[in-house]
């Protein structure tokens, strides 16, 4: 497992969480996401997934491979390897797990998220492994997530605070992935300098599929 990605877990696993993120006691659904951090042919990337524009929930939106926790699953590690197999086909055997983030709390889907941090240690060919759920998968160069031409502000058109998003790979990186990735860059040392002003509103299309 390569320096950079150790001080990056390191760092990711001290993170405070913001007070609107905090899971509400007894409530919410076990969820768990996958940050599976590769060496690639263009460095060093993480794993990424467009999912369908056909879902019922976050139809179209960029994201982490990862879903709910199941009762078979001994927990949210076992739960984030078995939807990214799912997902992307990623191999588990070749996922070398490092550690675990504090749980997050997603109100509009109503689900306490633990992003689960891995190394690719044995990369395996993806794709979009379950059609119903993904329309592609792409594996983003860190390098392309911190140039600062692809970072701007986001707002939505019902609200009055902008979060960060990424332009990437043809995809419009926002809301809980922009914001986890946004963290545990900058916390990791990757964060380039970036206008942070460049604020926009969320494309109206982006908006219509995110109300299903």
């Amino acid at each position: 497992m390569p320096e950079w990605l150790e001080r990056l877990a390191t760092q990711a696993q001290r993170i405070r969480v913001p007070r609107p993120l905090r899971p509400p006691d007894g409530r919410g659904r076990a969820a768990a996401v996958l940050m599976l951090f590769g060496d690639g042919p263009n460095g060093p990337d993480v794993l990424l997934i467009q999912r369908s524009t056909r879902g019922r929930r976050h139809a179209g939106q960029p994201a982490f491979p990862g879903g709910g926790v199941d009762p078979e699953d001994a927990g949210p590690i076992e739960a984030a390897l078995r939807e990214a197999e799912e997902e992307t086909g990623a191999d588990p055997r070749g996922v070398h797990v490092i550690c675990t983030m504090p749980e997050l709390y997603l109100t509009y889907s109503d689900n306490r998220v633990t992003p689960v941090i891995a190394w690719w240690r044995e990369p395996s060919a993806v794709h979009a492994a379950s059609p119903d759920e993904v329309d592609s998968v792409e594996r983003v160069p860190i390098a392309e997530l911190v140039d600062p031409a692809n970072r701007v502000m986001l707002r939505h058109p019902r609200g009055d605070t902008a979060g960060p998003a990424f332009r990437v790979r043809g995809m419009l990186v926002w809301g809980f992935t922009a914001m986890v990735l946004d963290t545990v860059l900058r916390e990791g040392g990757f964060e380039l300098p970036w206008d942070a002003t460049r604020v926009e509103e969320l494309p109206p299309e982006v908006v219509r599929l995110s109300a299903r």
